[in-house]
């Protein structure tokens, strides 16, 4: 079948990353290798994973399980809250490469900033050894706030590539946006579908959708590439995934952008906790 794909963006360092993917948390065993093979097999190019989520040797499974080359595949991965550390970072990459089973990873994030600990300057030092000795192609971070910016670019001279953030219509994170745009960061969108909220069900989203004759869920997605972002929303639902990234048929006016930008409540969704463990995932969820 003919499948839609992803287009790039050039992150700061020259790397093309594709601007849609699947994010597989909280995917497991035989259904996270299922997934990915299923999505990379219809199109999709990114695969975010986290060594918090314990599921990154299923995601190499079904990257390799794929028919996709793989210097077509495009690879994230994080830190965990635990490997902080220079020399507890250089070790968590290298486990990282070894559980997804890969020569090297497309995109290392630093997951959390936990300024409590003081040691994000210090891991991002870390991960800019793995990028210039090519463990690595890129480096970012995740839910880092522009304070926590400052520090690691004032400190290391090093600007992230990308800052995966909790964002959708709901949380539209305005200032965060502004900031990475204005230092050559890609915001990247974790729940890009307001998950655990009504926000698939707004009127504004759903006369968009009836305008468009798409579903809610694209309707949100092509609000998320109308704003020039990155998303990665997640689904084990095989005709989900392929409706995820059929969303590059149409685009959205700036006025209904700015119409699903209205929809921010000011406060951060609600996250699943149910299935969080104690001591391996902490606050890293997703």
């Amino acid at each position: 079948m003919n499948t839609p794909s992803a287009p790039t963006v050039l992150l700061n360092n020259g790397v093309a990353m594709p601007r849609l993917g699947l994010g597989t948390w909280p995917l497991k065993g035989a259904d996270a290798q299922r997934t990915v093979a299923f999505a990379l097999n219809n199109g999709y190019r990114l695969i975010d994973t986290a060594t918090a989520y314990g599921n990154e040797s299923a995601v190499g499974r079904g990257i390799r399980a794929a028919d996709v080359a793989r210097e077509d595949i495009f690879v994230t991965t994080k830190l965990r809250s635990s490997d902080h550390g220079h020399e507890r970072t250089l070790r968590a990459v290298d486990a990282s490469v070894a559980a997804l089973g890969l020569e090297y990873i497309d995109l290392f994030l630093i997951h959390w900033p936990v300024p409590s600990q003081n040691l994000y300057v210090e891991t991002w030092q870390a991960l800019r050894k793995v990028l210039a000795d090519g463990h690595v192609r890129a480096i970012g971070v995740s839910n880092f706030k522009p304070a926590h910016l400052e520090r690691v670019i004032g400190e290391t001279g090093t600007v992230p590539a990308v800052n995966q953030i909790q964002l959708s219509p709901l949380t539209s994170q305005a200032e965060p946006r502004a900031y990475h745009r204005n230092h050559h960061i890609l915001t990247e969108s974790w729940s890009p579908l307001g998950k655990g909220t009504d926000l698939l069900g707004h009127p504004t989203v759903t006369g968009l959708a009836s305008k468009y004759g798409k579903s809610p869920g694209q309707i949100v997605l092509r609000w998320h590439m109308d704003l020039g972002l990155a998303a990665i929303p997640k689904s084990n639902n095989p005709q989900r995934i392929i409706s995820n990234i059929d969303i590059f048929d149409f685009v959205l006016t700036p006025e209904e952008v700015e119409s699903l930008c209205a929809l921010d409540t000011g406060a951060a969704q609600p996250v699943d906790s149910d299935a969080m463990q104690p001591g391996l995932m902490g606050p890293e969820t997703p």
